[in-house]
């Protein structure tokens, strides 16, 4: 093997040799793996930092949402009778009044009446001077009594003639002349005696008399005083008649059904001490007033020593026992708007919607409804100046009682 060259003995490759602890290098679905968990680990850092926040912002939404609907409480209203009956405005007529005025023109003569007078049907109440109509009427008798001697010639003419007119001696043109001038006279005749007759009854009225027996309440002018006549601003007197008197008041339409022809009812006088006396209805309106919604009623009370004078102020009394129900609200309920008084009533769904009322009588702390709201509705109790129809709202968990309905149960 002497200087033989070995060339084709392979030779053994060198065991692989590893410098400290490195590892063999990942391959593309190691590294893809990687990329993933890390994404992922990303991904719930993420979520575990950001969902608490996002939750809180939510709810933080949510009470801001809750804090902005307002919380109101509520009230029924009431329909009740009125707890102490009723007590009505009354107004006290005479049972019957006129205005005197003069029905010719003059001066005033005298006045033999004055003012409290207490004078029967008829009675001479004043004299007017009249000079005018007093020549007017001398003129219109001295005119009927020439026309009716007028007429009377006429007729005597005519009766000639007509017997001439028979007897062949005059035409029958001249018998149909005299008879058209009797028959022009009798017109003429006829015409100033209708003449004296309404000049005499004018004439009749210079002694002013009273329509009916009553009292003087006015006298308005003094001896010597021009008078023009049919001067509805000149009155002369006033008289009334008052006993017995005339009463009106009006009542609410919700109790309307409850007055009676017949029935009696007190009229207190607060002027007098509280006086009450019973009268009798006597008759109503029978028709509801549009502008007020109440039905007005006259009563009829004797009044015989003229106690109680026409035009004082008096109250009907309503009994609670002869009463139907009303409808009432508490006063803080209601809503000053420039289209009138309103009410916040609160439908199923907690959305508010304004309704205009009307109102009767104001009982202080409470007030009569007589349009608009019904006892199944849910009034707000001091509504805010700024709510207005659409606005939700939630109701307090325990509804406020009714004022209205406390007062009816004491």
């Amino acid at each position: 093997m002497n200087g033989t060259t070995i060339s084709n003995i392979p030779l053994a490759k060198p065991a692989p040799q590893f410098i400290g602890t490195r590892k063999p290098a990942l391959g593309k679905r190691g590294w893809r793996l990687l990329l993933i968990i890390g994404i992922t680990l990303l991904l719930l850092a993420v979520i575990a930092g950001v969902l608490p926040r996002l939750s809180q912002r939510k709810q933080a939404t949510i009470d801001t949402k809750q804090l902005a609907v307002a919380t109101v409480s509520v009230v029924s209203p009431s329909a009740a009778a009125p707890p102490d009956g009723l007590m009505l405005p009354a107004e006290i007529k005479p049972w019957q009044e006129a205005s005197i005025f003069s029905r010719v023109n003059g001066y005033l003569k005298s006045w033999v009446v004055d003012i409290g007078a207490h004078v029967d049907q008829d009675q001479l109440l004043a004299e007017v001077d009249t000079p005018d109509l007093d020549h007017q009427l001398e003129q219109a008798r001295s005119q009927a009594a020439l026309a009716q001697k007028s007429f009377d010639l006429a007729k005597l003419t005519n009766d000639k003639w007509q017997q001439l007119f028979k007897e062949g001696v005059v035409s029958d043109l001249d018998a149909q002349n005299t008879a058209t001038a009797q028959e022009t006279s009798r017109a003429n005749a006829d015409a100033f005696a209708a003449n004296l007759r309404v000049l005499e009854q004018q004439v009749a009225f210079k002694r002013v008399t009273a329509p009916f027996a009553g009292t003087i309440t006015a006298r308005n002018l003094n001896v010597g005083d021009l008078i023009v006549a049919n001067n509805t601003g000149m009155e002369m007197f006033h008289i009334q008649q008052m006993n017995p008197l005339r009463i009106y008041f009006r009542v609410p339409q919700a109790n309307a059904t409850d007055i009676r022809v017949n029935q009696p009812i007190d009229v207190v006088f607060p002027d007098q001490g509280g006086k009450t006396l019973q009268a009798t209805v006597a008759t109503t309106s029978e028709s509801i007033a549009a502008n007020s919604r109440t039905l007005l009623v006259e009563l009829h009370l004797d009044n015989p020593d003229n106690q109680i004078p026409p035009g004082s102020y008096a109250q009907a009394r309503l009994t609670s026992g002869s009463l139907g129900q009303i409808v009432t609200l508490p006063n803080n309920t209601l809503l000053f708007r420039a289209q009138g008084l309103q009410v916040g009533v609160v439908k199923p769904d907690n959305s508010v919607e304004l309704r205009d009322i009307k109102v009767g009588r104001d009982f202080g702390t409470t007030i009569e409804i007589v349009q608009g709201v019904t006892p199944s509705d849910k009034v707000i109790l001091n509504p805010a100046d700024s709510l207005v129809t659409g606005d939700v709202v939630r109701v307090a968990a325990t509804p406020a009682p009714s004022r209205a309905l406390a007062v009816a149960k004491k």
